[in-house]
């Protein structure tokens, strides 16, 4: 296989990677055929995945204005992905150009588009690292030379606590991270389920099968298990709720909180908590 100029030397183009995988999904460029057919798979199993990331999306860029709208300027964005259009930095900077912002990827790809998008941005990074691994992140340099923990920040660990495995302790690497940070910090939280939307749960299964075949498990977890990562975090209203219930704007000629055109935009939570 001919590796794309973009592809960063060292990773191999015949195992598929999550993040690629999400890219694939909202019509990125970012991917490789071996990332494509896992995402084929996954969408013979539930077909209305993209929508689902689409409204993933969307939830994330309401989110980080509500943040910028309560005065917190700093964002730890962990699980970020391959950039595309309206990220986090963008969306935050355009509501406060002094908002600073630290992505947090493991994947190769996503690092090095992201410091490519980011080049001469001074008030935005991206580190290498995992959410196994809070220590590391919050003792990297991106994270010391932009933010300052003793203010608030906004975590975002969207799209991303669904690939941890109950023995990796997602809820105790939040609280880790939880522990960290300011009162009047923010987290931002989406994640898969079952609970919601017109999934069927055999389709979930079928789902997480797809991402156990390319080594990365997906958990489909109960709304009281979602709910546990919020463990003291005081939740903003209207609580944890599917996807485009959160806040919803209303669109050109619609109501805000109308289903849209695809009720799969429902499959999975989203929540934003206050750290008293």
């Amino acid at each position: 296989m001919e590796r794309p100029t973009w592809a960063p030397q060292g990773i191999d183009l015949s195992v598929p990677s999550v993040s690629r995988i999400y890219d694939y999904y909202l019509g990125g460029s970012h991917n490789f055929e071996v990332d494509r057919e896992a995402g084929r798979r996954a969408i013979d199993a539930f077909p209305g995945l993209p929508k689902v990331m689409q409204a993933n999306r969307a939830f994330m860029r309401r989110a980080v204005r509500y943040a910028v709208g309560r005065g917190v300027t700093q964002f730890l964005d962990i699980g970020s992905g391959i950039p595309t259009f309206g990220n986090v930095h963008e969306i935050a900077q355009e509501a406060d150009p002094g908002a600073h912002v630290v992505y947090v990827d493991h994947d190769p790809v996503a690092v090095a588009h992201s410091r490519a998008v980011l080049a001469g941005n001074a008030r935005a990074a991206i580190a290498a690292a995992d959410l196994r691994a809070p220590t590391d992140i919050l003792a990297g340099e991106e994270v010391a030379g932009l933010l300052d923990l003793r203010r608030p920040v906004a975590l975002l660990l969207v799209a991303v606590l669904h690939f941890m495995e109950d023995r990796d302790d997602p809820w105790g690497a939040v609280a880790e991270l939880r522990d960290a940070l300011a009162p009047g910090s923010l987290l931002v939280l989406t994640h898969a389920t079952t609970d919601s939307g017109p999934i069927k749960p055999e389709e979930g299964e079928r789902v997480e099968g797809v991402y156990r075949g390319v080594g990365s498990p997906l958990l489909m977890r109960s709304h009281g298990e979602v709910a546990r990562f919020f463990d003291g975090f005081e939740m903003v209203e209207p609580g944890l709720v599917p996807m485009p219930m959160w806040r919803p704007e209303a669109p050109a000629g619609g109501r805000a909180g109308d289903p849209g055109d695809d009720p799969a935009m429902y499959v999975g939570f989203a929540g934003v908590g206050r750290k008293p």
